[in-house]
């Protein structure tokens, strides 16, 4: 893991992912994701806001993509990141 990605994780109060806008529920970036009907708050981030954080960050080491770029499996596109991303 990158040295930068490494200090971002342990300074950052809850997961790094906060970073990014939230896909899902549509929560500000900086701001924790919540449920859609109701409004609460959520402990951890959901899986798309931290696919796109990973994606926004990470090299993936599965398919060899660049940071910004979308995961693939044998050329089809991806909904989500590779877990080692």
């Amino acid at each position: 893991m990158p040295a930068k990605l490494r200090a971002l994780i342990h300074s950052t109060a809850g997961h790094p992912a906060r970073q990014v806008a939230c896909p899902h529920c549509h929560a500000p970036a900086g701001k924790p994701c919540q449920l859609r009907t109701t409004g609460r708050l959520l402990p951890e981030p959901h899986p798309k806001r931290i696919s796109a954080w990973a994606q926004q960050t990470a090299c993936c080491p599965h398919c060899q993509v660049e940071p910004g770029t979308p995961c693939h499996d044998e050329h089809r596109p991806r909904t989500t990141v590779h877990t080692r991303r």
